[in-house]
């Protein structure tokens, strides 16, 4: 609970805003226009989702923020053997990025920022998941019942592909789901 604040969550993920209310404090949700989320090819890929989060947190004025309003902004991607997975943009990318994490381990970063009318706090969690080696039956299941197309790297931890599936997770679970409550507890708490 934080108590005296109000949190304004910058995102339209269902995901984010149950995360962010499960911490017993008052969040009301806020849209962004037009985000160009797009990040430099040269930049590392651990440091995606927190550029990008940055992106988001620019495209709102937090000089109308009162003083007891923080405004949350994140981002999560999936990072395999160095390079990004994003949300998949059809079935078939969505199959590819199963396979391709099918078997290993992967890294899930989520990049959140927080902003008052005075100051801004960013910071990044990672979180190491390793994959059973999937069948095709499995994955091309999951993603006809599941429809995973807005998950970075085309699944959800707390859906079937997620119990049946992975072997383990090294870090934050609730990163892998959109939000890293401790850390984002934390640093409202020092914020």
């Amino acid at each position: 609970m934080i108590q005296g604040k109000r949190l304004l969550l910058a995102s339209a993920s269902p995901r984010r805003r149950e995360l962010l209310s499960a911490l017993d404090s008052d969040v009301e949700i806020v849209k962004l226009h037009d985000v160009d989320e797009h990040y430099p090819v040269t930049l590392p890929a651990l440091e995606v989702a927190h550029y990008v989060a940055c992106l988001k947190r620019d495209a709102y004025d937090t000089s109308n923020l009162t003083d007891n309003e923080i405004l949350v902004t994140a981002d999560t991607v999936v990072v395999l053997d160095g390079r990004v997975l994003g949300k998949p943009q059809s079935v078939n990318e969505a199959r590819q990025m199963l396979r391709d994490m099918s078997g290993k381990t992967h890294i899930v970063v989520s990049g959140v920022t927080l902003s008052s009318n005075a100051k801004t706090v960013s910071f990044a969690t990672n979180t190491e998941v390793t994959f059973d080696n999937l069948t095709d039956e499995q994955i091309d299941y999951y993603i006809e019942k599941y429809a995973p197309m807005d998950k970075a790297g085309a699944y959800g931890i707390q859906e079937w592909i997620g119990y049946i599936g992975i072997s383990g997770i090294k870090g934050c679970y609730y990163n892998v789901m959109g939000l890293p409550l401790h850390d984002l507890y934390r640093h409202l708490l020092q914020f």
